[in-house]
């Protein structure tokens, strides 16, 4: 991961810090603490430092957690309940189960030596505490380490206050060792940067020293007054600064408590702002985590900042430390760090602008799932992948709006609704059940919104094997559809009624069901990426029956239908099926031909959750065509691989009996001892290794 990112630590924070000596120091002694506390707190106020230091410390350990270190960013939750599947999300977890989220997380943690450092605990310090206690209850080889303004208070834990930077003393004859006073340091190295060639000298450094002790050793109070550097000197900001503290203090000398010094420098550097870069700073802390300049003219556009004018004011706020540019996959990305961030939020709230703002943002991410929606059966699936990956914090902030503010709840169903593709083709099938349940008990009063909400999350419960849920919400969907008069929704709701069925076993209503959908499709003409499911169900009870030709015949007309769309994740399915129809049919070598372009095209459309689907699948025809080494190494590919989602196979009781079947037939032909090294091979490989392998790459 990218260290500003949740998930595996590796890059550095943006402003590092950590290279100064005391810096060094505290990384070492944070270390130490670590060495004999599973549970450690750095603790302090905003700016000083909690979550550079927590990120670098855990680049620090990664040799004693061969596990991983993971960082998870919380400061974009607004909901104590989701701190859970913010971890979850963090290691990479796909659970699509109803199973308990911490017993999800207690099961994938069993064994494993493991560091999770869970950044910015503040304002989800219940749902923190309680997820850390059972964690460390149950898992004993783990370890946390957490960051906030104020600990966690459960037993166990390690209070570590984070200090601020090393000051020169205020004695004129007092002797400091060269390199030992990080503030200066940090002082003269972030200024070089607006001032090529600026340095410590005998003349200046008197005057940065106290400028340095004025900040209190700070260091985003440090950086916020370095870049001023531009176009001012080291005496005009002190002077500019002792003018602002003397406004705190009403003249008196004492030194000011440090939250009150950051509050001073960040009123002053949000003052030394044009009126552009004022409004888009408190404007763009409505954003959960980052935002990209489209983001920003979509949202922050308006009175005062006019769209044109955005590009300008983010450039400004980047060269004033209060923006921090980062490189995605995706693009540019801007991210506030979180003490400027609600510096905003309260520069919004004054002038009185909180509401339109936030509903700005909401109207900005509701349009995004809307195109979404509507795009999602064409060629930029991945490309939709990804965008709605990365605008994960964001989307969840415009849901929890809708759920939050009194009457915006039609919107949450609507928006939970739009974001089908991202819960089920993106694999957050948890958290889509999560939001959907949310919005549905909100709104309960009949509209096309409910009924398209209903089926999607019967859909949902289907794919976490909650039949016995699934069927009630699609059969309450169906029926609702009917009575407001929609001809669409009932379909979708009948063709997922008839896929539950067919999964739990009951062909005899399932098939009347799935041939009225696909008469009903074709009749429509109409082909969205949720409607050419059918082809895949289709051709499954086909092949189940041993009608091969009619599979394959199913097989052409969607690919013909896909082909003119450009359509490829909803196609990926459609293969898969195919395979298991010549698995079925005793023909391996057309199995592998079909399962390979399968997981081709998944690997295209980064469909997480069809990879172990295909590679289960052709660990079957490596076995079936006698080539038993390469099948248990497969085999245990695939098992590395459901382990985050949580359901081999999506459930399906005939699929999974197949799997043990052949697995059994893999262990007699290979013996025990060479069938479990072969099963270790597969998986101790990446994902990326495991398909490589399974395409014969």
């Amino acid at each position: 991961m990218a260290g500003t990112g949740s998930g595996r630590v590796a890059g550095n924070l943006p402003g590092d810090v950590t290279r100064f000596v005391g810096r060094w120091q505290a990384t070492a002694e944070v270390k130490r603490v670590l060495s004999v506390a599973r549970l450690v707190t750095l603790t302090g106020v905003g700016g000083v430092g909690k979550s550079r230091l927590a990120v670098h410390v855990g680049r620090g350990v990664r040799r004693r957690f061969p596990d991983g270190v993971w960082l998870v960013e919380l400061a974009t939750l607004g909901d104590p309940a989701l701190v859970e599947q913010a971890v979850a999300a963090a290691l990479g977890l796909r659970d699509h189960s109803r199973r308990d989220p911490v017993t999800v997380l207690v099961e994938f943690l069993a064994g494993k030596r493991l560091l999770l450092i869970l950044d910015n605990c503040e304002h989800v310090l219940d749902g923190c505490g309680r997820l850390v206690v059972r964690l460390l209850t149950a898992v004993p080889r783990l370890s946390v380490l957490a960051t906030s303004r104020e600990p966690l208070g459960v037993p166990g834990e390690h209070r570590w206050p984070v200090p601020p930077l090393s000051l020169p003393p205020t004695e004129p004859d007092a002797r400091v060792p060269a390199g030992s006073c990080d503030a200066l340091a940090l002082f003269a190295d972030r200024a070089a940067v607006v001032v090529p060639g600026f340095a410590l000298t005998g003349d200046n450094e008197p005057v940065v020293a106290r400028l340095c002790r004025r900040l209190d050793g700070l260091p985003l109070a440090i950086e916020l007054a370095a870049v001023r550097m531009r176009i001012m000197s080291v005496e005009q900001l002190l002077a500019r600064l002792e003018d602002r503290f003397a406004l705190l203090t009403g003249g008196s000398p004492t030194s000011l408590p440090r939250h009150h010094t950051l509050r001073a420098t960040v009123d002053w550097s949000f003052e030394l702002c044009s009126a552009a870069e004022r409004r888009l700073w408190a404007r763009c802390s409505v954003f959960a985590g980052d935002f990209d300049l489209d983001a920003a003219e979509g949202v922050c556009a308006g009175p005062g900042l006019a769209h044109d004018e955005v590009f300008e004011a983010v450039s400004g706020l980047i060269d004033k430390s209060v923006l921090v540019r980062e490189e995605r996959g995706a693009g540019m990305r801007y991210r506030v760090l979180e003490t400027i961030r609600q510096y905003g939020r309260e520069r919004l709230a004054e002038a009185g602008d909180t509401a339109v703002w936030c509903r700005r943002h909401r109207d900005y991410y509701l349009h995004l799932a809307d195109q979404a929606d509507t795009d999602s059966g064409g060629p930029h699936q991945r490309e939709w992948v990804e965008r709605l990956r990365v605008e994960r914090a964001n989307l969840f902030a415009a849901l929890d709006y809708c759920l939050t503010v009194p009457g915006q709840q039609r919107d949450g169903l609507r928006l939970g609704a739009a974001l089908w593709f991202y819960w089920i083709a993106c694999g957050f099938v948890r958290d889509g059940r999560y939001w959907l349940d949310r919005a549905l008990a909100a709104d309960p009063a009949p509209s096309r919104d409910r009924a398209r909400g209903l089926w999607i999350n019967g859909w949902i419960a289907c794919l976490q094997g909650d039949y016995q849920a699934g069927l009630a919400l699609l059969e309450e969907s169906r029926d609702l559809a009917q009575q407001l008069g929609d001809d669409t929704e009932p379909t979708y709701a009948t063709q997922h009624l008839g896929w539950a069925r067919l999964a739990s076993g009951d062909l005899q209503q399932a098939v009347p069901l799935l041939d009225h959908v696909l008469a009903r499709h074709r009749a429509s003409s109409r082909w969205p990426a949720p409607a050419l499911i059918i082809f895949p169900i289709q051709i499954f009870v086909a092949g189940t029956a041993g009608d091969t030709d009619h599979a394959m015949d199913l097989l052409d007309e969607c690919q013909t239908i896909c082909a003119s769309r450009g359509e490829r994740w909803a196609w990926s399915w459609t293969l898969n099926a195919a395979g298991i129809t010549w698995l079925t049919a005793g023909n391996p070598r057309q199995a592998a031909a079909h399962l390979c372009e399968c997981l081709r095209v998944k690997r295209d459309v980064i469909d997480q959750l069809g990879y172990p689907f295909g590679v289960d699948l052709l660990s079957w025809a490596a076995a079936a065509e006698g080539d038993w080494a390469r099948a248990a190494v497969l085999q245990g590919a695939a098992d590395k691989m459901w382990e985050p989602i949580g359901r081999p196979l999506f459930g399906f009781g005939a699929l999974i009996d197949q799997g043990q079947e052949w697995r059994t037939r893999t262990r007699d032909a290979l013996g025990d001892r060479a069938y479990h090294d072969a099963l270790q091979h597969g998986a101790r490989m990446t994902p990326e290794q495991a398909i490589a392998c399974a395409l014969g790459e």
